[in-house]
Protein backbone atom coordinates (compact mmCIF):
# COMPACT_ATOMS: atom_id res chain seq x y z
CA UNK A 1 0.00 0.00 0.00
CA UNK A 2 1.17 3.60 -0.54
CA UNK A 3 3.18 5.07 2.32
CA UNK A 4 0.99 7.59 4.16
CA UNK A 5 -0.79 8.54 0.94
CA UNK A 6 -4.48 8.50 0.12
CA UNK A 7 -6.32 9.66 -2.97
CA UNK A 8 -7.52 13.28 -2.82
CA UNK A 9 -11.19 14.11 -2.43
CA UNK A 10 -12.80 15.51 -5.57
CA UNK A 11 -13.76 18.67 -3.68
CA UNK A 12 -10.14 19.30 -2.66
CA UNK A 13 -9.00 19.62 -6.28
CA UNK A 14 -10.01 23.16 -7.14
CA UNK A 15 -11.25 24.14 -10.61
CA UNK A 16 -8.87 26.34 -12.56
CA UNK A 17 -10.61 28.94 -14.68
CA UNK A 18 -9.85 28.28 -18.33
CA UNK A 19 -9.18 24.53 -18.01
CA UNK A 20 -11.79 21.88 -18.76
CA UNK A 21 -11.21 18.16 -18.43
CA UNK A 22 -13.08 15.16 -19.83
CA UNK A 23 -12.37 11.44 -19.72
CA UNK A 24 -13.45 8.23 -21.41
CA UNK A 25 -13.19 4.47 -21.01
CA UNK A 26 -11.80 3.63 -24.43
CA UNK A 27 -10.49 0.11 -23.64
CA UNK A 28 -7.02 1.05 -24.88
CA UNK A 29 -5.55 -1.92 -23.03
CA UNK A 30 -8.03 -3.09 -20.41
CA UNK A 31 -11.81 -2.71 -20.13
CA UNK A 32 -13.70 -0.73 -17.53
CA UNK A 33 -11.04 1.81 -16.70
CA UNK A 34 -10.61 5.48 -17.48
CA UNK A 35 -7.83 5.61 -20.05
CA UNK A 36 -8.34 8.67 -22.26
CA UNK A 37 -8.20 12.24 -20.99
CA UNK A 38 -8.88 15.48 -22.88
CA UNK A 39 -7.95 18.89 -21.49
CA UNK A 40 -8.99 22.11 -23.22
CA UNK A 41 -7.40 25.48 -22.52
CA UNK A 42 -8.88 28.96 -22.82
CA UNK A 43 -7.66 31.27 -25.54
CA UNK A 44 -4.64 33.21 -24.33
CA UNK A 45 -3.31 30.36 -22.20
CA UNK A 46 0.44 29.81 -22.08
CA UNK A 47 2.08 26.40 -21.83
CA UNK A 48 5.58 25.25 -20.92
CA UNK A 49 6.93 21.72 -20.76
CA UNK A 50 9.92 19.63 -19.75
CA UNK A 51 10.44 16.10 -20.99
CA UNK A 52 12.39 12.90 -20.44
CA UNK A 53 16.06 12.90 -21.45
CA UNK A 54 15.83 9.27 -22.54
CA UNK A 55 17.14 9.36 -26.12
CA UNK A 56 14.66 6.64 -27.08
CA UNK A 57 11.84 9.04 -26.33
CA UNK A 58 8.31 8.19 -27.37
CA UNK A 59 6.44 9.52 -30.40
CA UNK A 60 4.19 11.85 -28.33
CA UNK A 61 7.23 13.38 -26.64
CA UNK A 62 8.75 14.13 -30.04
CA UNK A 63 5.53 15.77 -31.22
CA UNK A 64 5.04 17.77 -28.00
CA UNK A 65 8.52 19.24 -28.26
CA UNK A 66 7.97 20.02 -31.94
CA UNK A 67 4.57 21.66 -31.42
CA UNK A 68 5.75 23.77 -28.48
CA UNK A 69 8.69 25.06 -30.53
CA UNK A 70 6.63 26.07 -33.58
CA UNK A 71 6.34 29.81 -34.27
CA UNK A 72 2.62 29.33 -34.93
CA UNK A 73 2.02 28.08 -31.42
CA UNK A 74 4.19 30.78 -29.89
CA UNK A 75 1.60 33.19 -31.32
CA UNK A 76 -1.65 31.19 -31.32
CA UNK A 77 -0.99 28.96 -28.32
CA UNK A 78 -1.63 25.36 -27.33
CA UNK A 79 -5.37 24.80 -26.85
CA UNK A 80 -5.77 21.13 -25.91
CA UNK A 81 -4.01 18.12 -24.43
CA UNK A 82 -4.78 14.47 -25.19
CA UNK A 83 -3.54 11.70 -22.87
CA UNK A 84 -3.95 7.95 -23.12
CA UNK A 85 -2.86 5.17 -20.81
CA UNK A 86 -2.31 1.52 -21.63
CA UNK A 87 0.12 2.05 -24.51
CA UNK A 88 3.24 4.20 -24.41
CA UNK A 89 3.57 4.56 -28.21
CA UNK A 90 7.34 4.32 -27.66
CA UNK A 91 9.76 2.31 -29.75
CA UNK A 92 7.26 2.55 -32.59
CA UNK A 93 9.21 4.53 -35.20
CA UNK A 94 7.53 6.56 -37.93
CA UNK A 95 4.31 4.59 -37.54
CA UNK A 96 4.10 5.76 -33.93
CA UNK A 97 4.51 9.38 -34.99
CA UNK A 98 1.77 8.98 -37.58
CA UNK A 99 -0.60 7.45 -35.02
CA UNK A 100 0.09 10.25 -32.54
CA UNK A 101 -0.57 12.84 -35.27
CA UNK A 102 -3.82 11.06 -36.17
CA UNK A 103 -5.02 11.32 -32.59
CA UNK A 104 -4.25 15.07 -32.53
CA UNK A 105 -6.01 15.58 -35.85
CA UNK A 106 -9.07 13.66 -34.64
CA UNK A 107 -9.36 15.67 -31.44
CA UNK A 108 -8.96 18.98 -33.26
CA UNK A 109 -11.62 17.94 -35.79
CA UNK A 110 -14.12 16.91 -33.12
CA UNK A 111 -13.56 20.01 -30.99
CA UNK A 112 -14.04 22.18 -34.08
CA UNK A 113 -17.22 20.32 -35.06
CA UNK A 114 -18.62 20.72 -31.57
CA UNK A 115 -17.82 24.46 -31.79
CA UNK A 116 -16.05 24.27 -28.41
CA UNK A 117 -12.77 25.45 -29.90
CA UNK A 118 -11.34 26.53 -33.23
CA UNK A 119 -7.89 25.00 -33.49
CA UNK A 120 -5.43 23.13 -35.65
CA UNK A 121 -3.98 19.69 -34.95
CA UNK A 122 -0.60 21.13 -33.94
CA UNK A 123 -2.34 23.02 -31.12
CA UNK A 124 -3.02 19.65 -29.45
CA UNK A 125 -0.27 18.13 -27.30
CA UNK A 126 -0.37 14.29 -27.19
CA UNK A 127 0.82 12.15 -24.26
CA UNK A 128 0.90 8.39 -23.80
CA UNK A 129 1.88 6.04 -21.00
CA UNK A 130 1.89 2.28 -20.67
CA UNK A 131 3.60 -0.61 -22.43
CA UNK A 132 6.58 0.19 -24.68
CA UNK A 133 7.19 -1.34 -28.14
CA UNK A 134 3.53 -1.80 -28.98
CA UNK A 135 1.54 0.17 -31.60
CA UNK A 136 -0.91 2.76 -30.30
CA UNK A 137 -4.49 1.53 -30.90
CA UNK A 138 -5.38 4.91 -32.31
CA UNK A 139 -8.84 3.76 -33.41
CA UNK A 140 -9.74 3.07 -29.77
CA UNK A 141 -8.37 6.43 -28.66
CA UNK A 142 -10.35 8.24 -31.36
CA UNK A 143 -13.50 6.25 -30.52
CA UNK A 144 -13.22 7.49 -26.94
CA UNK A 145 -13.01 11.17 -27.85
CA UNK A 146 -16.78 11.92 -28.11
CA UNK A 147 -17.37 10.70 -24.55
CA UNK A 148 -14.39 12.66 -23.26
CA UNK A 149 -15.57 15.82 -25.00
CA UNK A 150 -19.13 15.28 -23.76
CA UNK A 151 -18.09 15.41 -20.09
CA UNK A 152 -15.62 18.32 -20.34
CA UNK A 153 -15.90 20.47 -17.22
CA UNK A 154 -13.72 22.51 -14.86
CA UNK A 155 -14.28 20.36 -11.75
CA UNK A 156 -13.16 17.06 -13.29
CA UNK A 157 -9.66 16.99 -11.81
CA UNK A 158 -10.06 13.80 -9.76
CA UNK A 159 -11.43 11.89 -12.75
CA UNK A 160 -8.51 13.29 -14.75
CA UNK A 161 -6.03 12.07 -12.14
CA UNK A 162 -7.59 8.60 -12.30
CA UNK A 163 -7.58 8.59 -16.10
CA UNK A 164 -3.78 8.90 -16.31
CA UNK A 165 -2.95 6.09 -13.85
CA UNK A 166 -1.11 2.93 -14.88
CA UNK A 167 0.38 0.85 -12.03
CA UNK A 168 -0.46 3.61 -9.55
CA UNK A 169 -2.56 2.46 -6.62
CA UNK A 170 -4.06 5.87 -5.84
CA UNK A 171 -4.72 9.02 -7.85
CA UNK A 172 -2.40 11.95 -7.18
CA UNK A 173 -3.48 15.57 -7.07
CA UNK A 174 -3.33 18.74 -5.00
CA UNK A 175 -4.42 22.38 -5.06
CA UNK A 176 -3.43 25.75 -3.62
CA UNK A 177 -4.95 29.23 -3.45
CA UNK A 178 -2.82 32.34 -3.10
CA UNK A 179 -3.41 36.07 -3.54
CA UNK A 180 -1.38 38.12 -6.00
CA UNK A 181 -2.02 41.82 -6.52
CA UNK A 182 -5.36 41.56 -4.75
CA UNK A 183 -6.54 38.71 -7.03
CA UNK A 184 -7.21 35.15 -5.92
CA UNK A 185 -5.03 32.68 -7.82
CA UNK A 186 -5.81 28.96 -8.07
CA UNK A 187 -3.24 26.23 -8.70
CA UNK A 188 -4.17 22.58 -9.27
CA UNK A 189 -1.95 19.72 -10.36
CA UNK A 190 -2.15 15.99 -11.01
CA UNK A 191 0.52 13.41 -11.71
CA UNK A 192 0.96 9.72 -12.36
CA UNK A 193 3.92 7.50 -11.68
CA UNK A 194 4.80 4.47 -9.62
CA UNK A 195 7.58 2.54 -11.34
CA UNK A 196 10.25 3.39 -13.91
CA UNK A 197 10.89 6.49 -11.82
CA UNK A 198 14.19 8.36 -12.05
CA UNK A 199 14.79 11.99 -12.94
CA UNK A 200 16.14 13.50 -16.17
CA UNK A 201 13.59 15.14 -16.47
CA UNK A 202 11.54 12.94 -14.22
CA UNK A 203 9.79 9.79 -15.22
CA UNK A 204 6.12 10.51 -14.84
CA UNK A 205 3.27 12.47 -16.35
CA UNK A 206 2.34 15.68 -14.59
CA UNK A 207 0.01 18.56 -15.36
CA UNK A 208 -0.10 21.72 -13.25
CA UNK A 209 -2.41 24.60 -14.10
CA UNK A 210 -2.95 28.08 -12.71
CA UNK A 211 -5.39 30.78 -13.73
CA UNK A 212 -2.76 33.48 -13.19
CA UNK A 213 -1.58 35.71 -16.01
CA UNK A 214 2.08 34.79 -16.54
CA UNK A 215 4.49 35.75 -19.32
CA UNK A 216 5.98 32.91 -21.36
CA UNK A 217 9.46 33.74 -20.10
CA UNK A 218 8.36 33.64 -16.48
CA UNK A 219 6.50 30.36 -17.05
CA UNK A 220 9.59 28.74 -18.56
CA UNK A 221 11.71 29.96 -15.65
CA UNK A 222 9.21 28.64 -13.10
CA UNK A 223 8.89 25.16 -14.60
CA UNK A 224 12.65 24.62 -14.72
CA UNK A 225 13.07 25.87 -11.15
CA UNK A 226 10.18 23.74 -9.90
CA UNK A 227 11.22 20.53 -11.64
CA UNK A 228 14.75 20.74 -10.21
CA UNK A 229 13.29 21.05 -6.71
CA UNK A 230 10.75 18.26 -7.13
CA UNK A 231 10.60 15.70 -9.93
CA UNK A 232 14.36 15.82 -10.43
CA UNK A 233 14.73 14.82 -6.76
CA UNK A 234 12.87 11.50 -6.82
CA UNK A 235 13.75 7.94 -7.70
CA UNK A 236 11.96 4.64 -7.27
CA UNK A 237 14.07 2.25 -9.31
CA UNK A 238 16.61 4.29 -11.25
CA UNK A 239 14.97 3.67 -14.64
CA UNK A 240 14.41 6.74 -16.81
CA UNK A 241 11.30 6.19 -18.92
CA UNK A 242 10.72 7.02 -22.57
CA UNK A 243 7.53 9.05 -22.29
CA UNK A 244 7.49 11.31 -19.35
CA UNK A 245 6.54 14.92 -19.32
CA UNK A 246 5.63 17.78 -17.02
CA UNK A 247 3.35 20.50 -18.38
CA UNK A 248 2.74 23.87 -16.73
CA UNK A 249 -0.29 25.87 -17.86
CA UNK A 250 -1.22 29.48 -17.12
CA UNK A 251 -4.68 30.42 -18.43
CA UNK A 252 -4.65 34.21 -17.87
CA UNK A 253 -8.14 34.12 -16.33
CA UNK A 254 -7.52 35.48 -12.81
CA UNK A 255 -7.38 39.16 -13.74
CA UNK A 256 -3.99 39.82 -12.16
CA UNK A 257 -1.31 41.98 -13.74
CA UNK A 258 0.84 39.71 -15.89
CA UNK A 259 3.68 38.21 -13.91
CA UNK A 260 7.10 38.57 -15.46
CA UNK A 261 10.45 37.49 -14.13
CA UNK A 262 11.78 39.60 -11.27
CA UNK A 263 8.45 41.33 -10.59
CA UNK A 264 7.20 41.51 -7.01
CA UNK A 265 4.84 38.52 -7.32
CA UNK A 266 7.11 36.25 -9.35
CA UNK A 267 8.77 34.54 -6.36
CA UNK A 268 5.43 34.05 -4.59
CA UNK A 269 3.91 32.29 -7.60
CA UNK A 270 7.08 30.32 -8.34
CA UNK A 271 7.27 29.01 -4.78
CA UNK A 272 3.57 28.07 -4.68
CA UNK A 273 3.87 26.16 -7.96
CA UNK A 274 7.04 24.50 -6.68
CA UNK A 275 5.24 23.39 -3.50
CA UNK A 276 2.58 21.74 -5.67
CA UNK A 277 5.27 20.03 -7.77
CA UNK A 278 7.05 18.76 -4.63
CA UNK A 279 3.84 17.31 -3.21
CA UNK A 280 3.06 15.56 -6.50
CA UNK A 281 6.62 14.25 -6.81
CA UNK A 282 6.65 12.89 -3.27
CA UNK A 283 3.28 11.25 -3.90
CA UNK A 284 4.85 9.28 -6.75
CA UNK A 285 7.52 7.93 -4.41
CA UNK A 286 4.98 7.17 -1.67
CA UNK A 287 3.06 5.16 -4.28
CA UNK A 288 6.21 3.53 -5.64
CA UNK A 289 5.60 0.00 -6.87
CA UNK A 290 5.52 -2.22 -3.79
CA UNK A 291 6.77 0.56 -1.50
CA UNK A 292 6.48 0.17 2.27
CA UNK A 293 8.92 2.91 3.34
CA UNK A 294 9.34 6.54 2.26
CA UNK A 295 12.96 7.62 2.58
CA UNK A 296 14.43 11.11 2.56
CA UNK A 297 18.13 11.19 1.70
CA UNK A 298 19.71 14.48 2.74
CA UNK A 299 23.32 15.24 1.87
CA UNK A 300 24.96 18.37 3.25
CA UNK A 301 28.44 19.79 3.59
CA UNK A 302 29.37 19.30 -0.05
CA UNK A 303 31.57 21.54 -2.17
CA UNK A 304 28.75 21.91 -4.69
CA UNK A 305 25.27 20.55 -5.34
CA UNK A 306 26.55 18.20 -8.05
CA UNK A 307 28.59 16.11 -5.65
CA UNK A 308 25.78 16.15 -3.08
CA UNK A 309 23.45 14.71 -5.72
CA UNK A 310 26.00 12.03 -6.63
CA UNK A 311 26.04 10.81 -3.04
CA UNK A 312 22.28 11.10 -2.57
CA UNK A 313 21.50 9.11 -5.70
CA UNK A 314 24.14 6.48 -4.99
CA UNK A 315 22.27 5.80 -1.75
CA UNK A 316 18.77 6.14 -3.19
CA UNK A 317 19.43 3.89 -6.21
CA UNK A 318 21.16 1.03 -4.42
CA UNK A 319 19.06 -2.17 -4.45
CA UNK A 320 21.11 -3.42 -1.50
CA UNK A 321 20.19 -0.38 0.58
CA UNK A 322 16.56 -0.36 -0.53
CA UNK A 323 16.05 -4.05 0.28
CA UNK A 324 17.70 -3.58 3.67
CA UNK A 325 15.23 -0.81 4.47
CA UNK A 326 12.34 -3.05 3.44
CA UNK A 327 13.57 -5.69 5.91
CA UNK A 328 14.38 -3.08 8.61
CA UNK A 329 17.85 -4.61 8.63
CA UNK A 330 20.44 -2.07 9.87
CA UNK A 331 23.12 -3.34 7.48
CA UNK A 332 24.30 0.26 7.19
CA UNK A 333 27.73 -0.52 5.82
CA UNK A 334 25.89 -0.62 2.49
CA UNK A 335 25.30 3.12 2.81
CA UNK A 336 28.99 3.77 3.45
CA UNK A 337 29.85 1.68 0.39
CA UNK A 338 27.45 3.73 -1.74
CA UNK A 339 28.96 6.99 -0.52
CA UNK A 340 32.37 5.63 -1.39
CA UNK A 341 31.50 4.73 -4.98
CA UNK A 342 29.42 7.85 -5.67
CA UNK A 343 32.28 9.46 -7.58
CA UNK A 344 33.19 12.35 -5.28
CA UNK A 345 36.81 13.29 -5.87
CA UNK A 346 39.20 13.43 -2.88
CA UNK A 347 36.49 12.51 -0.40
CA UNK A 348 37.80 12.40 3.18
CA UNK A 349 35.90 9.42 4.57
CA UNK A 350 37.28 10.13 8.05
CA UNK A 351 35.63 13.55 8.13
CA UNK A 352 32.10 12.65 7.03
CA UNK A 353 29.25 11.63 9.32
CA UNK A 354 26.26 9.37 8.64
CA UNK A 355 22.99 9.67 10.53
CA UNK A 356 19.89 7.50 10.49
CA UNK A 357 17.17 9.77 11.77
CA UNK A 358 18.77 11.45 14.78
CA UNK A 359 21.10 8.53 15.41
CA UNK A 360 24.80 9.01 14.59
CA UNK A 361 25.82 5.80 12.83
CA UNK A 362 29.30 6.45 11.46
CA UNK A 363 32.15 8.93 11.97
CA UNK A 364 35.95 8.93 11.85
CA UNK A 365 35.85 6.38 9.03
CA UNK A 366 33.80 3.74 10.87
CA UNK A 367 31.01 2.90 13.28
CA UNK A 368 30.25 5.64 15.81
CA UNK A 369 31.36 4.57 19.27
CA UNK A 370 27.95 5.14 20.85
CA UNK A 371 25.93 3.53 18.03
CA UNK A 372 23.91 0.42 18.84
CA UNK A 373 22.34 -1.74 16.15
CA UNK A 374 19.05 -1.68 18.07
CA UNK A 375 18.91 2.07 17.42
CA UNK A 376 19.26 1.60 13.70
CA UNK A 377 16.65 -1.16 13.63
CA UNK A 378 14.15 1.00 15.51
CA UNK A 379 14.51 3.86 13.02
CA UNK A 380 14.21 1.53 10.05
CA UNK A 381 10.90 0.09 11.25
CA UNK A 382 9.24 3.50 10.81
CA UNK A 383 7.31 4.15 7.56
CA UNK A 384 9.20 7.41 7.00
CA UNK A 385 12.96 7.48 7.41
CA UNK A 386 15.64 10.16 7.15
CA UNK A 387 19.15 9.28 5.98
CA UNK A 388 21.51 12.21 6.48
CA UNK A 389 25.10 12.49 5.32
CA UNK A 390 27.43 15.35 6.27
CA UNK A 391 30.39 15.40 3.86
CA UNK A 392 32.12 18.09 5.93
CA UNK A 393 33.79 19.77 2.95
CA UNK A 394 31.60 22.77 2.06
CA UNK A 395 28.19 24.42 2.31
CA UNK A 396 26.25 22.79 -0.54
CA UNK A 397 23.33 20.44 0.07
CA UNK A 398 20.54 18.53 -1.65
CA UNK A 399 17.61 16.28 -0.77
CA UNK A 400 16.34 13.25 -2.69
CA UNK A 401 13.25 11.14 -1.99
CA UNK A 402 13.04 7.41 -2.61
CA UNK A 403 11.37 4.24 -1.33
CA UNK A 404 12.33 0.71 -0.42
CA UNK A 405 12.28 -2.40 -2.63
CA UNK A 406 9.82 -5.09 -1.55
CA UNK A 407 8.79 -8.46 -2.95
CA UNK A 408 5.81 -6.73 -4.55
CA UNK A 409 8.05 -4.58 -6.78
CA UNK A 410 9.19 -7.74 -8.54
CA UNK A 411 5.67 -9.17 -8.69
CA UNK A 412 4.18 -5.98 -10.17
CA UNK A 413 6.81 -5.72 -12.88
CA UNK A 414 6.82 -9.43 -13.63
CA UNK A 415 3.06 -9.28 -14.23
CA UNK A 416 2.89 -5.84 -15.85
CA UNK A 417 1.88 -7.04 -19.34
CA UNK A 418 -0.46 -9.76 -18.06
Amino acid sequence: MPVKLTAPQASSLLPVRGVQLGFAEAHVRKPNRKDVLVMTLAEGSRVAGVFTLNQFCAAPVILCKDFLAQDFNKKQGIRALLINTGCANAGTGEDGLNRARQSCEALALQLNKSKLLNLQANQVLPFSTGVILEPLPVDKVIAGLPAAIENLKEDNWLNAAEAIMTTDIVAKGTSRRITLGGKQITITGISKGSGMIHPNMATMLGYIATDAAVSQGALESIIHYAVNKSFNCITVDGDTSTNDSLILIATNQAGNTEIIENCADFITLRDALTDVAIELAQAIVRDGEGATKFMTVSVEGGRDEVECRKVAYAIAHSPLIKTAFFASDPNLGRILAAIGYAGVDSLDVNALKLYLGDVLVAENGGRAVAYLEEQGSAVMKEPEILVRVDLARGNAECTVWTCDFSYDYVKINADYRS
